[in-house]
Protein backbone atom coordinates (compact mmCIF):
# COMPACT_ATOMS: atom_id res chain seq x y z
CA UNK A 1 0.00 0.00 0.00
CA UNK A 2 1.23 3.70 -0.74
CA UNK A 3 2.58 5.71 2.08
CA UNK A 4 0.21 8.76 2.35
CA UNK A 5 3.05 10.98 1.18
CA UNK A 6 7.03 10.50 0.69
CA UNK A 7 8.67 10.38 3.54
CA UNK A 8 10.73 13.21 2.79
CA UNK A 9 7.91 15.70 3.79
CA UNK A 10 7.77 13.86 7.54
CA UNK A 11 9.61 16.49 9.13
CA UNK A 12 7.57 19.55 6.96
CA UNK A 13 4.36 17.98 8.28
CA UNK A 14 5.18 17.48 11.47
CA UNK A 15 6.10 20.97 12.31
CA UNK A 16 2.78 22.01 10.46
CA UNK A 17 0.94 19.62 12.31
CA UNK A 18 2.77 20.71 15.63
CA UNK A 19 1.22 24.60 14.82
CA UNK A 20 -1.70 23.84 14.31
CA UNK A 21 -2.18 21.55 17.06
CA UNK A 22 -0.71 24.56 19.62
CA UNK A 23 -3.34 26.89 18.23
CA UNK A 24 -6.05 24.58 18.41
CA UNK A 25 -5.26 23.61 22.01
CA UNK A 26 -5.11 27.42 22.30
CA UNK A 27 -8.65 27.68 22.20
CA UNK A 28 -9.83 27.65 25.35
CA UNK A 29 -13.37 25.91 25.11
CA UNK A 30 -14.51 26.76 28.67
CA UNK A 31 -15.13 30.24 27.63
CA UNK A 32 -17.69 29.83 24.91
CA UNK A 33 -19.39 27.20 26.59
CA UNK A 34 -19.99 29.54 29.74
CA UNK A 35 -21.18 32.03 27.53
CA UNK A 36 -23.28 29.53 26.14
CA UNK A 37 -24.91 28.93 29.35
CA UNK A 38 -24.91 32.30 30.28
CA UNK A 39 -22.55 31.52 33.18
CA UNK A 40 -19.39 33.92 34.12
CA UNK A 41 -16.20 33.71 33.01
CA UNK A 42 -14.77 30.48 35.16
CA UNK A 43 -11.32 32.20 35.49
CA UNK A 44 -13.21 34.72 37.71
CA UNK A 45 -14.63 32.08 40.07
CA UNK A 46 -13.79 29.12 42.41
CA UNK A 47 -9.80 27.71 41.00
CA UNK A 48 -9.74 30.45 37.98
CA UNK A 49 -8.73 27.49 36.04
CA UNK A 50 -10.71 27.38 32.62
CA UNK A 51 -11.37 23.56 32.61
CA UNK A 52 -14.62 21.21 33.11
CA UNK A 53 -13.88 21.33 36.50
CA UNK A 54 -14.52 24.87 37.33
CA UNK A 55 -17.11 25.24 34.86
CA UNK A 56 -18.96 22.15 37.18
CA UNK A 57 -18.36 24.32 39.65
CA UNK A 58 -20.47 26.98 38.31
CA UNK A 59 -23.09 25.65 35.95
CA UNK A 60 -23.27 21.50 36.82
CA UNK A 61 -23.00 18.67 34.82
CA UNK A 62 -24.15 19.65 31.28
CA UNK A 63 -21.68 22.57 30.41
CA UNK A 64 -19.01 20.69 31.86
CA UNK A 65 -19.26 17.70 29.82
CA UNK A 66 -19.08 19.67 26.73
CA UNK A 67 -15.86 21.67 27.98
CA UNK A 68 -14.48 17.86 28.77
CA UNK A 69 -15.37 16.64 25.34
CA UNK A 70 -13.82 19.88 23.39
CA UNK A 71 -11.11 19.99 24.98
CA UNK A 72 -10.43 16.42 24.86
CA UNK A 73 -10.81 16.62 21.17
CA UNK A 74 -8.19 19.10 20.49
CA UNK A 75 -5.62 17.08 22.29
CA UNK A 76 -7.42 13.68 19.74
CA UNK A 77 -8.00 15.53 16.66
CA UNK A 78 -4.19 16.71 15.69
CA UNK A 79 -2.69 13.56 16.72
CA UNK A 80 -4.95 11.50 14.90
CA UNK A 81 -4.10 13.47 11.85
CA UNK A 82 -0.60 12.75 12.52
CA UNK A 83 -1.47 9.45 12.07
CA UNK A 84 -3.42 9.24 9.14
CA UNK A 85 -0.30 11.31 7.65
CA UNK A 86 2.20 7.99 8.16
CA UNK A 87 4.12 10.13 11.07
CA UNK A 88 6.02 8.00 14.06
CA UNK A 89 4.35 7.60 16.93
CA UNK A 90 7.13 9.27 18.29
CA UNK A 91 6.16 12.65 15.90
CA UNK A 92 2.41 11.49 17.02
CA UNK A 93 3.69 12.11 20.56
CA UNK A 94 5.12 15.45 19.69
CA UNK A 95 1.86 16.68 18.50
CA UNK A 96 0.44 15.80 21.06
CA UNK A 97 2.05 17.29 23.35
CA UNK A 98 2.05 20.74 21.39
CA UNK A 99 -1.94 20.93 21.91
CA UNK A 100 -1.56 20.27 25.70
CA UNK A 101 0.74 22.90 25.68
CA UNK A 102 -1.04 25.15 23.96
CA UNK A 103 -4.18 24.94 26.83
CA UNK A 104 -1.77 25.28 29.49
CA UNK A 105 0.15 28.37 27.40
CA UNK A 106 -2.51 29.69 25.06
CA UNK A 107 -1.43 31.82 22.31
CA UNK A 108 -4.79 33.77 22.43
CA UNK A 109 -5.48 34.03 26.24
CA UNK A 110 -2.24 36.45 27.03
CA UNK A 111 -0.87 32.65 27.37
CA UNK A 112 -2.63 32.28 30.49
CA UNK A 113 -4.37 28.62 30.42
CA UNK A 114 -5.41 25.59 32.27
CA UNK A 115 -4.20 22.66 33.92
CA UNK A 116 -3.97 20.46 30.23
CA UNK A 117 -5.93 17.34 31.90
CA UNK A 118 -9.02 16.53 29.24
CA UNK A 119 -6.51 17.78 26.56
CA UNK A 120 -3.58 15.04 27.70
CA UNK A 121 -7.02 12.93 27.92
CA UNK A 122 -7.63 13.22 24.46
CA UNK A 123 -4.16 13.02 23.64
CA UNK A 124 -3.33 10.01 25.07
CA UNK A 125 -6.89 8.18 24.16
CA UNK A 126 -5.24 8.78 20.14
CA UNK A 127 -1.83 7.04 20.82
CA UNK A 128 -2.17 4.75 23.70
CA UNK A 129 -6.40 4.35 24.30
CA UNK A 130 -5.68 0.97 26.84
CA UNK A 131 -3.12 2.77 28.88
CA UNK A 132 -5.24 6.53 28.79
CA UNK A 133 -8.58 4.74 29.87
CA UNK A 134 -6.84 2.48 32.58
CA UNK A 135 -5.90 6.15 33.46
CA UNK A 136 -9.53 7.27 33.67
CA UNK A 137 -10.62 4.44 35.88
CA UNK A 138 -8.04 5.35 38.17
CA UNK A 139 -8.87 9.17 38.35
CA UNK A 140 -12.79 7.90 38.61
CA UNK A 141 -11.90 5.71 41.79
CA UNK A 142 -10.03 8.75 43.16
CA UNK A 143 -12.77 11.03 42.65
CA UNK A 144 -15.22 9.10 43.83
CA UNK A 145 -13.62 8.12 46.92
CA UNK A 146 -12.58 11.74 47.90
CA UNK A 147 -14.16 14.99 45.56
CA UNK A 148 -11.37 15.97 44.75
CA UNK A 149 -10.26 16.82 41.04
CA UNK A 150 -6.55 17.81 41.54
CA UNK A 151 -6.11 15.06 43.25
CA UNK A 152 -7.65 13.04 41.28
CA UNK A 153 -5.69 14.16 38.40
CA UNK A 154 -2.49 14.20 39.78
CA UNK A 155 -3.12 10.50 40.94
CA UNK A 156 -4.16 9.09 37.26
CA UNK A 157 -1.46 11.29 35.39
CA UNK A 158 1.47 10.03 37.39
CA UNK A 159 0.44 6.64 36.95
CA UNK A 160 0.51 7.00 33.52
CA UNK A 161 4.38 6.69 32.75
CA UNK A 162 3.85 2.79 35.02
CA UNK A 163 0.97 1.99 32.91
CA UNK A 164 2.72 2.80 29.06
CA UNK A 165 5.64 1.25 30.43
CA UNK A 166 3.92 -2.02 31.01
CA UNK A 167 1.09 -1.83 28.42
CA UNK A 168 2.03 0.44 25.72
CA UNK A 169 6.11 1.12 26.19
CA UNK A 170 6.29 3.24 22.17
CA UNK A 171 4.66 5.86 24.22
CA UNK A 172 6.30 6.19 27.68
CA UNK A 173 7.88 9.18 26.51
CA UNK A 174 4.53 10.51 25.69
CA UNK A 175 3.32 9.86 29.32
CA UNK A 176 6.61 10.68 31.42
CA UNK A 177 6.48 14.56 29.99
CA UNK A 178 2.52 14.82 30.61
CA UNK A 179 3.05 13.94 33.91
CA UNK A 180 5.66 16.76 34.47
CA UNK A 181 3.67 19.19 33.28
CA UNK A 182 0.57 18.18 34.23
CA UNK A 183 2.25 18.10 37.93
CA UNK A 184 3.93 21.21 37.51
CA UNK A 185 0.67 23.00 36.55
CA UNK A 186 -0.81 21.90 39.78
CA UNK A 187 2.15 23.08 41.88
CA UNK A 188 -0.59 25.66 43.42
CA UNK A 189 -2.58 22.58 43.94
CA UNK A 190 -0.17 20.74 45.46
CA UNK A 191 0.34 23.03 48.24
CA UNK A 192 -3.34 23.20 48.93
CA UNK A 193 -3.52 19.73 49.05
CA UNK A 194 -1.17 19.99 51.52
CA UNK A 195 -2.67 22.65 53.61
CA UNK A 196 -6.04 20.35 53.60
CA UNK A 197 -7.00 23.36 51.72
CA UNK A 198 -8.10 21.85 48.09
CA UNK A 199 -11.72 22.58 46.82
CA UNK A 200 -13.81 19.58 46.13
CA UNK A 201 -16.14 19.13 43.59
Amino acid sequence: MEAPFDSAYAPLATVLLCLAAYLLGSVLFALPVCRLWRLPDPRALGSGNPGATNVYRTGGWAPAALTLVLDALKGWLPVWLASLAGLSVMAQAVVGLCAVTGHMVPAFYRFRGGKGVATALGTGLALAPITTLLMAAIWGAVIWRWRISALASLVAILTGPVLSALIEPDTLPLFGLLALLIVVRHRSNLIRLAQGREHGL
